[in-house]
């Protein structure tokens, strides 16, 4: 059996070089789907890049750390930094919430559902969900973003654990692979969740490139490529342009945007030599969603309902 492969890169929608980088690889054939966020300063384009793509799958890039919610404070006071506008900047901070029960997992669902109804809202099939910075590595962070998912018709989730053949290929620095392997245990109870484990909510083996993010280019990714075993991986980047745009958001990832947008597509654009074998697909491709999908008898949700009080 073959190994099928979701190429998603992330941040669709943080700036237009950023949405003009996945417009071009997806359609070189080097990208295959791609995560919005909801409150991103280049929503509308990417939007309209999304609509005028159907090929590329739409997931909702969720939240919950830097940046600003959609929902109002009042109904997420446990989601907010110290300004009680937006959400905590340090992920560290977020993290520690969440383990010492200082963040509500119906604010969280709350909030969840606010930004992937805008996506549908706007006319988008949400395939799938995956979190900003993997925040839902955590039980009490999946736990209600599978509760939303179930109740807003998106069948998929990203695996926010990375396969050790992965991490073992050495892309990142010591203290990445620490973090990375630190949080391994959780994948057991992240399997553990019932739409995880009955399947009614899919994922994928595992996630490729997590521990290179910021250190994916070309020699990179040609290794994950010629070690990845049979399977259904997903390879997370993050390409773009690190134009003026870039300069004005909060983002570690700045040059490495344009190395990633070179290393895609010299290694996987159609017209470049890359594995046969390897099936490139999309989230919205799998389960009988995707069989609807192909057949044309899938009706996406429209996001006006309202579920949750």
């Amino acid at each position: 059996m073959a190994a099928r492969l979701i190429i998603n890169a992330d941040d669709f929608g943080l700036t237009r070089g950023i949405n003009g980088a996945i417009l071009e690889l997806h359609q070189a054939g080097a990208v295959t789907s791609a995560t919005l966020m909801a409150n991103g300063p280049a929503y509308d384009d990417a939007v309209a890049i999304a609509l005028a793509n159907p090929a590329l799958g739409v997931g909702c890039h969720i939240v919950l750390t830097d940046g600003t919610p959609l929902s109002h404070p009042q109904r997420i006071p446990t989601l907010l930094g110290a300004d009680g506008k937006n959400f905590r900047p340090s992920l560290i901070d977020f993290l520690i919430a969440v383990l010492l029960g200082k963040v509500s997992e119906d604010e969280i669902a709350i909030e969840a559902l606010a930004q992937i109804q805008q996506l549908q809202r706007s006319g988008i099939d949400v395939t799938h969900i995956d979190t900003h910075k993997h925040t839902h590595i955590l039980p009490a962070v999946a736990r209600p973003l599978l509760y939303v998912c179930e109740r807003t018709g998106v069948g998929a989730i990203r695996n926010p654990f990375e396969e050790p053949w992965s991490l073992a290929l050495g892309a990142s620095d010591t203290l990445r692979r620490f973090q990375v392997r630190l949080v391994h245990p959780l994948r057991k109870r992240f399997e553990a969740l019932p739409q995880i484990r009955n399947h009614s909510i899919l994922t994928t083996s595992g996630t490729i490139g997590i521990s290179a993010t910021g250190r994916l280019d070309r020699p990179m990714l040609d290794a994950i490529l010629a070690t990845m075993p049979e399977g259904l991986w997903e390879l997370v980047c993050h390409p773009g342009y690190n134009d003026r745009d870039l300069d004005a958001v909060t983002t570690r990832l700045r040059v490495t945007r344009e190395i990633e947008r070179t290393a895609l597509l010299g290694a996987l654009a159609t017209d470049s030599p890359h594995p046969n074998s390897t099936e490139l697909i999309h989230y919205g491709s799998l389960g009988p969603m995707g069989r609807l999908r192909e057949l044309g008898q899938h009706s996406a949700n429209t996001g006006h309902e309202r579920l949750i009080p």
